[in-house]
Formats: C-alpha cells, sequence, structure tokens
C-alpha cells in the first residue's frame, strides 16, 4: 500500500490533521484495494518563514 507524504503549513489543528488522514486513508482503500493499516501518511508541518512562493515568504504575507 502507498505511503504519503504532506507537507503544510503549520496551524492546522489535531482535528484536522485527523480528519485529513482518515479521508485519504478511506479513499486510498477504495480506490487501491488492500488493508487501512497498510496506508502510512507522514504530516510535516513547516513554519510560514520557511515556505515561498513567487519570491515571498509567507510569513511576509501575512
Amino acid at each position: 500500500m502507498p505511503t504519503y507524504h504532506i507537507e503544510m503549513m503549520e496551524g492546522r489543528t489535531v482535528e484536522q490533521k485527523r480528519k485529513l488522514v482518515e479521508e485519504i486513508t478511506r479513499v486510498s482503500v477504495e480506490v487501491l484495494g488492500g488493508s487501512p493499516e497498510y496506508v502510512d501518511i507522514v504530516i510535516t508541518d513547516i513554519k510560514r518563514e520557511n515556505w515561498a512562493t513567487g519570491g515571498k515568504l509567507w510569513l511576509e504575507r501575512e
């Protein structure tokens, strides 16, 4: 089964992350088959000061 690596800016709640991993797991099993126990998801929270888009740090966009 798959391993997903998700990078996103910090600030999501544990409940939001819980819902995200539940849904990714559900859809993976629905589409690929297999068992939920074998779907791995790694979430990396990245500080806004370490993420840039269009030449600007997200910290500066606030």
